[in-house]
């Protein structure tokens, strides 16, 4: 990828003065990320337009017909691509939608990936050769997946975390972190233009850490199950994935959780000038939400 970046010292964020209002189109509102995108923007008094596939603003990755609509208007985009940023017609859905944008106007687009993921590379170069201002901001695997989502619940439910993460280690990050870097970047003008951004959060931690910090906070013993991705592909068969999806999601976790993503990385603190939200913070606010009860 072409690095296009400038000292971000003169310039516009996403159509005025840097740090100005603007309208930001957030894809994937209702998700862990464009939520807290959503609501970042709207604290910092910007307007927002959060689009899904049911609300206000509708828009499907797979429709098309939707992108327009949910465009016109809009200074700035958060790209969240479903079911994921590596997914097959990832790449050709994520290009034609920013070479949309740039026809209509839009300035700035921030791309959701994710770190050490081969499978979204072409994903991140489609959006680099739209044409249109961009930043791609790789994220670690999310600390509300213990909290919100499918594992959550087996958590809440069965008192187990079963999943292929074997024993990897990773820097869990809150999602906070992420909507605040996206929010900075695309007030900070052309200074992170043309830039991949790495964000995790600032501990590693292997799954069973996790469970285990989880369970000291919560009162309640909690066990990790690591299980083949194989199987754990069968297990979302019978939750009524598609098939496709499945082939996709075992081949990612054969992949992306082998090791490589054992390092933390410094775009929380090199985009906002403090470190990350620390995970037992993040688990003892969960606790108190009640997250971990059974219901």
């Amino acid at each position: 990828m072409t690095n296009n970046t400038t000292d971000g010292t003169t310039g516009d964020a996403a159509g005025g003065a840097i740090g100005s209002a603007m309208t930001v189109l957030v894809t994937g509102a209702t998700g862990r990320v464009g939520s807290r995108v959503a609501e970042a923007a709207r604290a910092a008094g910007h307007g927002v337009r959060a689009a899904a596939r049911s609300g206000p603003v509708l828009f499907d990755w797979s429709d098309p017909a939707t992108w327009a609509d949910a465009l016109r208007g809009a200074d700035a985009a958060f790209l969240a691509h479903q079911p994921d940023v590596g997914a097959p017609g990832a790449a050709g859905a994520v290009g034609a939608f920013a070479r949309r944008a740039g026809e209509l106007g839009v300035r700035h687009l921030v791309l959701l990936s994710a770190r050490g993921e081969h499978q979204a590379l072409a994903t991140e170069d489609a959006l680099a050769g739209a044409g249109v201002r961009w930043t791609v901001v790789r994220a670690a695997w999310f600390a509300q997946n213990f909290s919100e989502g499918p594992l959550a619940d087996g958590m809440r439910e069965s008192g187990e975390l079963v999943f292929p993460g074997g024993e990897v280690l990773e820097p869990f990050v809150d999602v906070r972190d992420i909507a605040d870097v996206v929010l900075a970047v695309l007030g900070a003008g052309e200074r992170y233009a043309g830039r991949v951004l790495e964000v995790s959060g600032g501990r590693l931690l292997s799954f069973r850490d996790a469970v285990a910090e989880i369970s000291r906070a919560g009162g309640r013993e909690f066990s990790y199950v690591p299980v083949p991705a194989a199987e754990y592909g069968a297990a979302l068969r019978g939750f009524g994935v598609p098939e496709g999806e499945v082939a996709f999601l075992v081949e990612l976790f054969e992949t992306n959780l082998d090791g490589r993503n054992a390092y933390v990385s410094d775009g929380v603190r090199e985009v906002l000038g403090r470190g990350p939200r620390e995970f037992v913070d993040f688990v003892h606010e969960a606790v108190t939400a009640g997250t971990w009860t059974r219901r």
